[in-house]
């Protein structure tokens, strides 16, 4: 088996699942998925181990591999994340993930304001700084301003010290590289969204919880409407 051709059946097929191709309740075989794909069937049965962590499918002896409902599947799993960002429910998955941060990051960025050390304060006004005057040269959609905006995502959910908004860190990055890749994220970043960055990382290292949770309600408002009007 090649790393390769387990990756390639593995989002061919999580695809397929994903846009609805196969629906829940269809039941399909190893002996099928070999000969359609043209691999080994030790490709397959590893693809199906894949699927079956992501609670897409379940496998039983006799009976097949059977599609679970969408409400089953692991929603913070990055593979499923990438495979809705590239099919029909799109919309949808960007819509789910900027939800989950407004319920989350302008608690994390108070949490962070009364947590945070000193170096995570100023590391966060660093990255600011650095996404604003990015922005101001149309840069928002260079591979550079991805990696500044993720870092800066991840050490405010790390900065809050509370574990379980650390583990919504990957799910959120996967999707701000996947709007990236899909070329959603504007070359000119909106003034709100970047002064809401500016003013978050500001009032986490100046221990100000209200400015920070303020601050970032504002640009997760600007970032849902530049969403929902995609």
């Amino acid at each position: 088996m090649t790393n390769g051709a387990h990756g390639d059946v593995l989002d061919q097929i999580g695809r397929r699942i994903a846009a609805g191709e196969l629906a829940a309740g269809t039941v399909i075989t190893v002996a099928e998925l070999e000969a359609e794909y043209g691999v080994s069937r030790t490709v397959i049965r590893e693809t199906i181990r894949v699927l079956e962590s992501i609670r897409m499918v379940h496998a039983k002896r006799r009976v097949g591999i059977t599609v679970r409902p969408t409400s089953d599947w692991d929603a913070f799993d990055a593979h499923l994340i990438r495979w809705n960002l590239t099919g029909p429910r799109r919309q949808a998955q960007l819509e789910t993930l900027i939800e989950l941060r407004a319920a989350i990051e302008p608690t994390a960025a108070r949490l962070a304001a009364l947590r945070a050390s000193h170096a995570q304060g100023s590391e966060l006004v660093r990255l600011a700084d650095e996404l604003d005057a990015l922005g101001q040269k149309s840069l928002g959609d260079s591979e550079q301003y991805l990696e500044l905006d993720v870092a800066f995502h991840r050490l405010l959910l790390v900065a809050s010290d509370n574990p379980m908004f650390v583990t919504v860190a990957a799910p959120i990055c996967e999707t701000l590289r996947g709007r990236a890749a899909l070329g959603l994220t504007p070359a000119v970043p909106a003034p709100s969204a970047m002064q809401g960055h500016l003013g978050t990382a500001r009032a986490v290292r100046q221990r100000d919880p209200d400015a920070a949770e303020q601050c970032t309600r504002a640009y997760i408002s600007t970032i849902w409407q530049e969403i929902v009007e995609s």
